[in-house]
């Protein structure tokens, strides 16, 4: 055993304090010795709640308290004192959490739990306790130590946070029912008008722009969304052997707003090159990269590259723009953006700029 080994017996590991703290008087009079000084000048400085209870007398009362507990409980030195730490608790505090409590205390453990505590004025506090048993020299049970810790923002945060994510999940499912329903009717106004192709082609867009908002509503709370996860949706479908399409960025993120007109617009592109492009053969392939950069005009952007190489050869820009393109060009512009093509002999080149916000 090593010089610093602690007594068989009673005594416990797991960072417990081991060190004896001598009690004068079944009252508790105070630490006495050079330590027992500087642990209450310690305990009178920190920050943090501390309690002690001596489960020697009946109801195991606090036999010390420090000022950080005086001012998280409201109670005074006296009020306290002499009372079990149940005197906290409330009407709303779980008992599953108590019991855990209870059952460390019965087997002289270490536990940390998060328990709703009542300050004197009835107010409540998410309390993070930490207790834990010391012992004497010679192993015997004399008190049990509790770290308390005000972690009630840190609760409000959580709950805020699961609010937030509970509403991304409606407006998720009530946004899939809306482009249902809208394809629905657009279907159904196809085939009274004769339209068919028509109609398949808006649904096609439609589509595009639900699989683009689909993964991202989640961290939309965030304020920013990750273009990477909004990219790979919208052209998923388009490579299903996933091994024509390939990506090139970083964690990247950009505001809600900008993600109809980069769906839409990829959906454009796909839709040229699997008609036109690298994807209309067996052996064409297209790469796309997307990063924080600067525009023409000096503003930090979002900027998205679509490279087509190994298609068939292309012969200068087509004569029409396009009604996918139009539409594309025009929701770009609502966000500052614009998109940029350059017809080169071995494959289309695309770029779609959006001037970030504040950039």
């Amino acid at each position: 055993m090593a010089d610093d080994d602690p007594p068989s017996g009673r005594l416990k590991s797991s960072g417990q304090a081991h060190r004896a703290i001598v009690r004068g008087d079944a009252n508790f009079d105070g630490f006495k010795g050079a330590s027992g000084l500087l642990f209450e000048q310690a305990m009178a400085q920190t920050r943090m709640a501390v309690c002690l209870t001596d489960p020697s007398l009946p109801d195991d009362p606090i036999v010390f308290c420090n000022e950080a507990f005086q001012q998280l409980t409201g109670y005074r030195r006296d009020e306290i004192v002499g009372r079990n730490c149940r005197f906290l608790q409330g009407p709303d505090t779980d008992q599953a959490q108590v019991a855990k409590i209870r059952d460390a205390i019965r087997s002289e453990e270490v536990v940390v739990v998060e328990i709703l505590n009542y300050r004197k004025d009835g107010t409540r506090f998410w309390n993070t306790l930490h207790l834990g048993p010391i012992y004497d020299e010679e192993g015997n049970l004399k008190y049990f130590f509790g770290s308390q810790w005000d972690v009630t923002d840190i609760h409000l945060s959580r709950a805020e946070e699961r609010h937030a994510k509970a509403m991304a999940r409606e407006v998720s499912h009530r946004l899939k029912n809306v482009f249902a329903v809208i394809g629905g009717i657009v279907n159904i106004t196809g085939r009274s008008m004769d339209a068919k192709d028509v109609a398949a082609k808006i649904n096609e867009r439609v589509q595009a722009l639900g699989r683009s908002y689909e993964p991202t509503l989640d961290e939309a709370v965030l304020g920013t969304i990750h273009v990477g996860q909004a990219i790979r949706s919208v052209l998923s479908p388009y490579d299903p052997e996933g091994d024509r399409i390939h990506f090139d960025g970083n964690g990247v993120r950009t505001e809600p707003n900008a993600i109809s007109a980069i769906g839409l617009t990829l959906h454009e592109l796909a839709t040229n090159a699997t008609k036109y492009g690298a994807l209309s053969n067996d052996t064409g392939q297209v790469t796309i990269s997307w990063q924080h950069d600067r525009d023409r005009l000096g503003r930090s952007a979002l900027q998205i590259d679509w490279r087509e190489s190994g298609g068939p050869p292309i012969d200068g820009e087509p004569g029409t723009g396009g009604t996918g393109f139009k539409i594309s060009e025009t929701l770009l512009q609502h966000s500052r953006g614009i998109l940029e093509r350059n017809w080169n002999r071995d494959g289309l080149h695309a770029r779609i700029t959006i001037p970030l916000q504040g950039g």
